[in-house]
């Protein structure tokens, strides 16, 4: 039995499970594409601070790549979950780039990654009176862009084109996205992925592809698309609307498929119905990973029965972790990760493992343990009670 805080207020017991869910494992997943986009570890033991580059305990951040590939996931490296703009900078993500691509070649592990522009990501460039904005804004946007991408295949990884922060400071409509994004998907050398990040992850893209009407930004989106499609491998949507992912599904050019990063409703989405279906590239699958593999080999079968009845579960857990303020999931992440023995301890790097209460992370620990998801339960409650214990008093 163990005490937990509740989100309402006071305390609840808890009697966690004593053994982990059993899963059958297997090869490579062949009826989707699935990418789980991976936090990485940080070193608990570097004299930081919040403002301070991040320091990465690489060997465990490495451990945990190769965990993912264990199960038949691919890697999406260096995105939004690696906490890109949130402690992570564009040094710190290149090295990360670097050493995850070079351990997948090792291991035969796919990987894909992003690329942004987040040299130009200090404050004053995007709020202060020097703000990137017209042409010696745009020309700054692009130059960091081809930089990144061009790190991105020398390392042989394939290309994740990421919603800058920048671009949506710079950009005064439609017209520049459409300039800028046919630049780049002419310079690249393979098909990337074209991301597109909702304003739930990251309050600065609002109004992304030109407008803040999602109806007209999908417009643009899709004709950036249309006029390269020989250049665009997929697209990943994280707009958390289900409806407006099918249906955009369904416009895409013959060839270019579509990645749902829509991390509250992936089990209709990967599913598919009659006129299609989306491939993966998910936060939520870093925690899930295990899960997630056994679900998809159903779907390799055809069972799409037993993919529901597996994944169906897991978004109780999900939801919690990515609710509002979304662009703080990654703490639940990252903790999971503690509990599951993927890390030695609970540290984020930009101090982000403070982002979440207490109660909030004791409900991510029960739905976790609830869905089977530890290994060793008795080693993730061992650590919710050392968590539970100085955080909160609760020994």
């Amino acid at each position: 039995m163990i005490r937990l805080p509740e989100i309402g207020g006071g305390v609840r017991e808890y009697t966690p499970r004593t053994e982990p869910l059993t899963l059958g494992g297997g090869g490579p997943l062949t009826s989707r594409t699935v990418f789980s986009a991976a936090h990485v570890v940080a070193d608990p033991y570097a004299d930081t601070t919040p403002d301070s580059p991040a320091a990465v305990d690489w060997d465990a951040t490495l451990a945990f790549r190769r965990h993912l590939w264990s199960h038949g996931l691919g890697v999406a490296e260096a995105m939004d979950t690696a906490q890109r703009g949130m402690g992570l900078d564009w040094t710190g993500a290149a090295e990360l780039i670097r050493r995850s691509a070079a351990e997948a070649k090792a291991v035969g592990g796919r990987i894909a990654c992003g690329v942004g522009t987040d040299q130009l990501a200090g404050p004053d460039r995007l709020t202060g009176p020097d703000r990137l904005t017209g042409p010696a804004g745009l020309a700054a946007v692009r130059k960091a862009y081809e930089e990144q991408l061009a790190l991105v295949e020398e390392t042989g990884s394939q290309a994740v084109l990421m919603a800058s922060r920048a671009l949506a400071a710079a950009a005064s409509g439609p017209e520049d996205y459409l300039d800028l994004y046919g630049h780049l998907l002419r310079q690249a050398s393979e098909p990337v992925v074209l991301h597109w990040l909702g304003p739930m992850f990251d309050p600065a893209l609002d109004g992304y592809w030109g407008s803040a009407d999602l109806d007209t930004a999908t417009e643009t989106f899709l004709e950036v698309i249309a006029a390269h499609p020989d250049k665009v491998d997929g697209i990943k949507v994280s707009l958390l609307d289900a409806g407006r992912e099918v249906e955009l599904r369904r416009r895409l050019p013959e060839g270019v498929r579509c990645y749902t990063g829509d991390d509250f409703h992936y089990p209709e989405l990967i599913a598919g119905d009659e006129q299609g279906f989306s491939h993966a590239l998910l936060g939520i699958f870093d925690p899930l990973a295990p899960l997630a593999a056994e679900a998809v080999r159903a779907l390799d079968t055809g069972d799409v029965d037993a993919f529901r009845t597996t994944l169906d579960p897991t978004v109780a857990l999900s939801r919690h972790l990515f609710q509002a303020p979304t662009r703080f999931y990654k703490t639940g992440v990252v903790l999971l990760a503690w509990l599951a023995g993927h890390q030695d301890h609970f540290t984020m790097v930009g101090g982000l493992q403070s982002a979440r209460s207490l109660p909030h992370l004791a409900t991510a620990y029960e739905l976790a343990d609830g869905l089977g998801l530890f290994p060793d339960p008795a080693l993730a409650e061992s650590r919710m009670r050392s968590l539970l214990t100085v955080q909160g008093g609760l020994g």
